[in-house]
């Protein structure tokens, strides 16, 4: 009966997971943010709910405490880091689209975003890791290891994309292919690549 009770949970979950980001879609496509920083955090954080969401679903279903505390503290600290393109985007910075995608896709091929990748893949490895944390600190500490691993993803939505919900959708896909499928490392190898190549276009146009 146990097992039985806990596949239940475990599938409830999830479907509550994807029926979340599916939500934050729909009210994606009919936001109007107020101006201001809090108009463009609320924004922020509702996009980061709908593209980040399934891709910890393995960390969340894998969790057996406070499941809505750990995705709680998961999403503040990217709302906390909405400050960041909050800054550049009041700063009016507009690097030529080349610069961006260049540096976006160098980073995707460096160790620094393997490690990231890694420990974003590894969750059993991960909990096993922060065992004695609680979902806060657990949220916390996921939610700075996804930050490093999407951080040049994100750095074109923001800069080159300027935050379009069709390139977050894409993005998005790319983040959950790389997190969570089994070819993620080879994902984010080609990602970088055509990045790269990309970059190497949009400079000779």
């Amino acid at each position: 009966m146990d097992l039985v009770a806990g596949h239940r949970s475990t599938t409830a979950t999830g479907a509550a997971l994807l029926a979340s980001s599916a939500v934050a879609w729909l009210l994606l496509a009919g936001y109007d943010a107020p101006m201001g920083l809090a108009g463009f955090l609320a924004g922020w954080t509702l996009m980061m709910t709908a593209m980040m969401l399934p891709s910890i679903a393995p960390l969340i279903l894998l969790y057996r405490g406070s499941r809505t505390t750990l995705v709680s503290a998961y999403l503040a600290t990217w709302a906390a880091i909405g400050l960041l393109p909050y800054a550049a985007m009041e700063m009016d910075l507009m690097p030529p689209l080349a610069l961006v995608l260049g540096l976006a896709g160098v980073y995707e091929l460096s160790p620094l975003k393997t490690a990231c990748l890694r420990r974003c893949r590894n969750v059993a490895g991960f909990l096993m890791e922060h065992y004695r944390s609680g979902p806060i600190r657990l949220g916390f500490d996921h939610a700075l290891w996804c930050i490093g691993c999407c951080a040049g993803l994100m750095v074109v939505l923001v800069l080159a994309a300027s935050m379009s919900l069709a390139w977050a959708a894409a993005i998005a896909a790319v983040v959950f292919v790389q997190k969570v499928l089994p070819t993620g490392e080879l994902s984010a190898r080609l990602t970088g690549v055509g990045l790269v190549g990309a970059a190497m276009v949009a400079a000779v146009m």
